[in-house]
Parts: structure tokens; C-alpha cells; sequence
């Protein structure tokens, strides 16, 4: 499980850069505030992830992510019985220990994991705020602080990866988008050290890319990889070859596809 999940803890001072769209970051806070927990929902690469990490350190909170996957069962999350030393000891998972200390804990794309973890997610996301563990006869009660947190992209939903109206209705729900292209020059601007005349090219192309989500390619550039051909354009790297390593390669492996992109970037860098 640890290679799954990080722990960051820090304060007001530490938090990643984060620029905000609207209203997220004071909602966030109220929730927090008021023991509400949180549903993240946007496309992959949109900032959900620096948004959750950014308001942690605003709060000052421990934070324990938990990037979510087909193999990911409750046990992975609330802990198991392991040999240690000859003995037979129980280890706390990172969610049982996000409950104890008060910590933030954030489930990353949570309707990849396993069905039996939402399960275990209902008695906390209810006024009773426990996590039952049958393995050890606990009943845990959250300590102040804590608070559940988790994403998913809703454009990738499928009949056998979605989350049950009776989940989603437990939750405070925020939704994710890439951002207007004059905040998301900046972001890309402030990430990757590029003049921001030059990176609002970038943007434009990824606008024009994530128009063709769903006709040629399955999902639209992330903000993530604009700022990843940003980086190699700004390092010195010929910006056809950053842009097709960063924004074209990444998207499809179809060679017909890559080549009508390759053209798309030509109408647009000239």
C-alpha cells in the first residue's frame, strides 16, 4: 500500500501554488471547517489534485492521498495483521490513521477502486463520523480535523466504474474544469518559468485539442502537460519537439491521429 499513498504535512507557508477559479478555496475551507466531506469531479490533469495538497498546507493539516486503483480493497485502506519480528501486529491503513490524527485524506479517482471500499467510507461520511474495524473490534471515532476527500472524472464513467447516487449524495460535490485560457497562461507561465506571450500559444493549441475529445482522442490535453511542453520549451528544447513530446505522444498511439495533431500544430505555431 505505501507505494500508493504519500503523506505531506506543513502549514500556510508550504502550500504548493494553486490559482484559483472561483469560489473553491472558501468552500473547501467551510467544509473542512464544518466536518463536510468533499467530492472532487473533473477531467484528468485539471488541478484537482494541486487543489486538494494546496489547501491541506493552507490549513495546516496532515494529508494523506491515496492514489486509488482496480486492486485497491478496503484492507488497503483501513489496515491488516502483518508478521513483524516473529510477531503478529496490526498496521494502521492511511485512512484509519487520517481518522485518528485528524488528518485530510484524499481518494484519488475513487470509483477505480474496488467496491468494497465505499463501503467502508459510509459511517464517515454521515454525522456518526466512525470507522468500524471488524478485524480488531474498533470503532473509531474522528478525531477533530479530520476529512474525506475524493475525486473521479466523471467523462471516463462507464456502467461498472460509477459512483451509486447513495455515495455521491454524502458528499459536498465541487466540479473541476481546465481553466479559462487567460488564468490557465498564467498557471502554465508560473509552473514552467515561460514568458506568459509565450505560453499563451500552448494554451490555444490545448484549447484546440481538447475540442477533438471524443471524435479523434479519448481525453483532451491536461493543464499538466501544457506545463511539461512549457518546461521544455523554456530549457531550450526546439518547441515542435516539446510540443509533440508533451501534448501530442502522451494522447494517442494512433500514427494517422499523431500525424493530423502534428498538423493541427502547424496551423497554429505556423
Amino acid at each position: 500500500m505505501d507505494g500508493d499513498m504519500t503523506l505531506q504535512k506543513g502549514g500556510a507557508t508550504d502550500a504548493p501554488f494553486y490559482l484559483a477559479q472561483g469560489d473553491e478555496c472558501a468552500l473547501f475551507e467551510v467544509a473542512g471547517a464544518n466536518d463536510l466531506p468533499v467530492l472532487l469531479k473533473g477531467p484528468t490533469g485539471c488541478g484537482k489534485t494541486r487543489f486538494v495538497t494546496h489547501m491541506a498546507a493552507r490549513l495546516g493539516r496532515p494529508l494523506y492521498t491515496v492514489a486509488c486503483h482496480d486492486d485497491l480493497s478496503a484492507a488497503d485502506l483501513i489496515g491488516r495483521y502483518l508478521l513483524k519480528g516473529g510477531e503478529t501486529v496490526w498496521v494502521d491503513g492511511p485512512l484509519t490513521r487520517a481518522v485518528r490524527e485528524g488528518a485530510i485524506c484524499y481518494l484519488d479517482e475513487v470509483v477505480e477502486a474496488r467496491k468494497d471500499v465505499t463501503v467502508v467510507l459510509h459511517p464517515l461520511t454521515d454525522d456518526r463520523r466512525i470507522l468500524p474495524i471488524d478485524r480488531t473490534g474498533e470503532e473509531i471515532e474522528a478525531a477533530p480535523g479530520f476529512m474525506l476527500v475524493a475525486s473521479y472524472n466523471p467523462g471516463y464513467q462507464n456502467i461498472l466504474k460509477t459512483l451509486k447516487p447513495s455515495t455521491r449524495q454524502r458528499f459536498v460535490a465541487m466540479e473541476f474544469d481546465f481553466p479559462a485560457p487567460d488564468l490557465e497562461t498564467r498557471i502554465v507561465s508560473r509552473e514552467s518559468g515561460l514568458p506568459e506571450d509565450r505560453a499563451r500559444a500552448l494554451v490555444r493549441l490545448a484549447g484546440k485539442l481538447r475540442a477533438l475529445k471524443g471524435q479523434d482522442i479519448e481525453e483532451g490535453v491536461s493543464t499538466r502537460l501544457v506545463i511539461y511542453a512549457a518546461t521544455l520549451i523554456n530549457q531550450g528544447m526546439p518547441i515542435e519537439r516539446a510540443i509533440e513530446a508533451a501534448m501530442i505522444q502522451p494522447l494517442t498511439d494512433d500514427a494517422d491521429i499523431k500525424r493530423g495533431l502534428l498538423d493541427l500544430v502547424t496551423a497554429v505555431f505556423g
